[in-house]
């Protein structure tokens, strides 16, 4: 007679409310000992709310909870880590001026004498164990997104958890670290722990989850034994509506240059060389897509394009003009747009409203101030236009940023970089993280520009987002441009090869 696996986390009737928004109604979520479950659902479905009452950060207004048979009160995340409960998240939330190892044993048991010897060797043998290679004592600060992914993934590992939420772990992973990583996750399984897998990428969900839970508007829809679905029954339970296949990509000739790159080199944090000597040009109505593992230059030449980062050498022009080294204002008033890779650092100012952050950029400019005074009338019909234009759910124009979606989140920066005339959008990353249903929408928004006349530069690690819209590719690699090819003769064989270092 075989055994039912016992349930690890039983919630029942789980409700939990932002003011008139509710983010989970009524939910009924089982985690199974020994499984990997899957929860699905566009952004703000819910999804991530409902594990983080897990994991105690917030308290839900109805329901209950019971880990491991015992009904839990979970007032803060140190009581969910006391129960076993481990949680990555999709925004970090390390300390940058900490090293990873500080980071690391940051709220665990350490006795009157903290023996960071024997921290450090715990730590690499977990790195061993797992595949996931960081230098212990480099500051936070001084990584990549990837690499503090995995920061966060050692984090929970450290602690030894049996239950282990990943919210989005995937999203700044190169291929072979998403193999890595699911060799960690089928391991832990193998000892008897439970995953909560978050993910808005279906090809991983298929391949990784026993078991998937799909949210929609904050209720519990669906489930679905993953051997017995399919990604289109997915898709179609997440969003009740049918998405577009392909995106529509018209055949629009480009047109003059408008970027053009000379000799351009650019340090990192560390001080090393990230870009080195790169030329490049980019034409209207083209969308160039740099495609590249995380870490290899592609954040500093997106800083540097907006003028965030100072280059050692090299020249940018917009149309012919020298941009000004270092101003970011420069490049805004050369008419340039830019979506970073970390909407929640360096994208967005958490703490103020949604109207705010709209502004943020022009503020000071002549349809919002009159004589030094603010004309509130015209930022308040400005912020309200942007959030039915951009279809941003929120409670409104004075609700704090934070309280957002992340793909609303997107759609706000969106709405403040796109609302004006632009002649070049810097996009990185700009759907990591978000559902199919934001992604197509993110993808048209960024052809509509390049079909306005825009050019586009689309920095993503994701290939099929770049062989999407792209109308011609770069990798780079350690600073480099290893290949350049237009996306109708490129073979992702070959661009494979370019991105790990071979050239042919």
């Amino acid at each position: 007679m075989v055994m039912k696996p016992l349930p690890v986390v039983e919630m029942r009737g789980v409700t939990k409310r932002f003011l008139e928004v509710t983010a989970n109604e009524a939910i009924d979520f089982t985690l199974l000992r020994g499984e990997i479950c899957a929860l699905l659902g566009e952004n703000g479905a819910g999804k991530t709310t409902l594990m983080n009452i897990l994991f105690g950060y917030y308290a839900c207004d109805e329901g209950e909870i019971r880990i491991k048979g015992e009904k839990a009160e979970l007032a803060s995340p140190r009581d969910a880590i006391a129960r076993g409960v481990g949680m990555i998240h999709q925004h970090f939330t390390l300390v940058p001026s900490q090293s990873v190892l500080e980071n690391i044993i940051i709220g665990t048991p350490a006795g009157f004498f903290l023996n960071m010897g024997a921290a450090k060797e715990k730590l690499l043998r977990l790195q061993r164990r797992f595949g996931l290679q960081v230098d212990p004592d480099a500051r936070v600060w001084t990584l990549s997104v990837g690499e503090q992914q995995k920061v966060e993934i050692l984090k929970a590992l450290y602690r030894d958890v049996d239950i282990l939420i990943m919210d989005e772990p995937t999203a700044v992973l190169a291929p072979a670290e998403v193999g890595d990583l699911f060799k960690t996750l089928k391991a832990l399984v193998e000892e008897g722990r439970s995953v909560v897998f978050i993910s808005h990428k279906l090809n991983e969900v298929m391949e990784i989850s026993d078991r998937i839970l799909v949210l929609r508007q904050g209720r519990l829809v669906a489930e679905r034994k993953t051997a017995a679905t399919n990604t289109q029954e997915l898709v179609n339970l997440m969003v009740v509506r049918d998405l577009l296949e392909r995106i529509e990509k018209k055949a629009v000739p480009a047109g003059e240059i408008v970027v053009e790159i000379h000799g351009l080199t650019v340090a990192d944090d560390k001080g090393l060389e990230a870009v080195k000597d790169l030329n490049l040009v980019v034409r209207s109505r083209e969308i160039l897509g740099i495609a590249g593992v995380s870490g290899n230059g592609q954040t500093e030449l997106s800083e540097a394009l907006f003028g965030i980062r100072t280059p050692l050498a090299g020249t940018i022009s917009i149309k012919g003009q020298l941009l000004t080294p270092g101003s970011p204002l420069a490049a805004i008033d050369a008419g340039m747009a830019r979506i970073p890779e970390d909407r929640i650092e360096t994208g967005l100012l958490m703490d103020l409203s949604v109207e705010e952050n709209l502004i943020l950029e022009n503020h000071s400019g002549g349809d919002f101030q009159s004589h030094g005074l603010i004309r509130f009338p015209a930022i308040h019909r400005f912020s309200e236009e942007l959030i039915e234009r951009f279809s941003i759910l929120t409670a409104g124009r004075d609700a704090p940023v934070k309280s957002l979606s992340g793909g609303n989140l997107q759609k706000v920066i969106l709405a403040r970089e796109l609302s004006g005339r632009t002649v070049l959008v810097t996009a990185s990353q700009p759907t990591r993280g978000l559902d199919v249903g934001a992604m197509e929408y993110i993808h048209q928004r960024l052809l509509a520009e390049k079909e306005r006349g825009s050019a586009v530069i689309l920095i993503s690690e994701d290939l099929d987002e770049i062989f999407t819209i792209s109308d011609r590719v770069i990798v780079m690699y350690e600073g480099r441009i290893m290949g350049d090819v237009e996306i109708n003769a490129a073979v992702r064989e070959q661009i494979g090869l370019w991105m790990t270092g071979v050239k042919s």
